[in-house]
């Protein structure tokens, strides 16, 4: 995929297929050509008239284009026009990959165009994405695929150009991680991504392995990936500006590469998707990813929590008791709720370096997915500023975050008659009584957001501009979190 900026006449461009996208609110593009302003007007009749509902591809005369394609972002009001642009950006260049016309330009030669360039690149390159690794014969369906920008300033579309490259290739980057078998991304191999982004973007990464893990009591991630032959590891990466403000930002990713259950063995139908269960750490990989290159002025950390849970001799049993540094003891009454096991050593160490802010970002309930649907990542945490910012955040990306009730009194349901806790809540309101559990390894006094991606991170079918298969979800709201924050405090 490449990309080019082109800013001139219409009669001067030249494209296998041009796309338009109308809006009522937002004049994308002006076109200086008569025929074509007239088709363009007569499609908005179409399009409001009721007898379109999806596209209308013609023709044009007099020009150095093969196809326009128009699409009418009124016709889509489920997603707002921010993800309109994007999903008729992933159309319009399948639809030129997909009828050998690989040269694709999006007319956004106004100033609210130039605005919205930036969509239309994380579009194309979302949009685009297909894991093939494992194809006899991959399509490559992109390979040849050039999108032309028409721009009334190729300077300032190449500054958006370049930031969504960095945004979409990073998510995409998060996408491949999920959608990777767990024979391949094995704890050992997270940590090796970590390292990785350390060296690509001069980040300060520490390894802990088991025999730290255990001189530290790391209890959770000992007894979780107690019954795998892959040891489990905690990677702590870190950014740190020149100049940053007081505030410390650590992002807790839970990385389970594989989950049977443990002992509390899970069903057998999906369980394939439990490679998927190490999506949290896959964002906060990607959004370290991000913040490497786009550098913000705010201290970011990320805690990467990873074992694979499996059942055997040696494995965590039903009825264990876990002591951890914090002089929480936790009783596990069922071992495939162990995701918040090895958060709780995350959320731990987060306090231990300094965290004035912590997010964690897990796969964590199935009650989750039952309460929200497929579209929302459940939001729990302790402070409505840190919150809010995160819901703002993912708004500015289409990624939705629904905030669920974190009643004190709930804590009744994670009560244990043998220990402090209990890793389990009962029936009833699970998503909220897992968040309430991590809630007792959040330190005293730090703002706390709890990210539950188990309803977003896996898409069974085609939605928007993701194909089926792993979403990235959260790389880009963390990012945008960290980046906004540091723009916000330096005003």
């Amino acid at each position: 995929m490449k990309f080019e900026t082109y800013e001139g006449n219409l009669q001067d461009l030249h494209a296998d297929v041009l796309v338009v996208i109308l809006d009522a609110q937002n004049e994308l593009c002006e076109v200086d050509d008569e025929a074509l302003q007239e088709r363009l007007a007569g499609a908005k009749s179409q399009f409001s008239g009721g007898k379109l509902s999806r596209e209308l591809t013609f023709a044009p005369k007099d020009l150095n284009i093969d196809t326009v394609v128009v699409y009418h972002s009124d016709l889509e009001k489920n997603y707002g026009f921010w993800e309109n642009i994007k999903t008729f950006a992933a159309r319009g260049i399948r639809f030129g990959a997909e009828t050998a016309r690989p040269r694709v330009a999006f007319a956004l030669n106004t100033s609210e165009g130039l605005e919205h360039v930036g969509k239309v690149v994380e579009g194309v390159l979302l949009g685009s994405y297909a894991f093939e690794k494992y194809r006899q014969k991959p399509r490559k369906l992109f390979e040849d695929s050039v999108a032309v920008i028409w721009t009334q300033s190729a300077e300032k579309a190449q500054e958006q150009i370049d930031r969504a490259k960095i945004l979409a290739n990073a998510t995409n980057e998060t996408r491949d991680l999920v959608n990777e078998s767990a024979s391949v991304i094995t704890p050992a191999a997270l940590v090796r991504k970590a390292q990785d982004l350390a060296a690509s973007h001069n980040l300060q990464v520490e390894v802990w392995d088991q025999a730290r893990l255990t001189q530290e009591r790391m209890v959770g991630l000992l007894a979780v990936g107690a019954g795998s032959e892959h040891p489990p590891f905690m990677a702590t990466l870190s950014y740190q500006p020149e100049s940053p403000s007081d505030v410390h930002l650590v992002l807790v990713g839970k990385g389970v590469t594989f989950d049977t259950g443990g002992i509390s063995i899970k069903p057998a139908e999906k369980m394939h998707l439990m490679r998927g269960d190490m999506a949290g750490a896959a964002a906060v990989l990607g959004a370290m990813d991000i913040i490497g290159q786009l550098k913000p002025n705010i201290r970011v950390t990320a805690i990467v929590v990873t074992a694979e849970n499996s059942p055997d001799g040696k494995a965590m049993r039903p009825g264990d008791i876990l002591s951890y540094r914090n002089g929480k003891s936790v009783h596990v009454e069922n071992t495939d709720a162990e995701g918040r096991l090895i958060l709780a050593d995350g959320l731990i160490h987060a306090g231990d370096i300094g965290a004035t802010h912590i997010v964690d970002v897990a796969t964590l309930t199935g009650a989750a997915v039952r309460a929200l649907g497929y579209s929302f990542t459940g939001l729990m945490g302790n402070n409505r500023t840190l919150i809010n910012a995160v819901t703002r955040a993912g708004g500015n990306h289409g990624e939705a975050y629904w905030k669920l009730p974190l009643p004190a009194e709930y804590k009744e349901y994670i009560k244990s008659s043998v220990a402090d806790i209990n890793n389990l809540g009962g029936p009833v309101a699970g998503a909220t009584t897992a968040a309430l559990f991590l809630q007792e390894f959040v330190p005293d006094r730090t703002a706390w957001a709890h990210l539950d991606i188990a309803p977003t991170f896996w898409k069974e079918k085609p939605w928007k501009y993701f194909g089926e298969g792993a979403s990235g979800v959260a790389a880009r709201t963390l990012a945008d979190l960290a980046v906004n924050w540091a723009e916000n405090t330096a005003r």
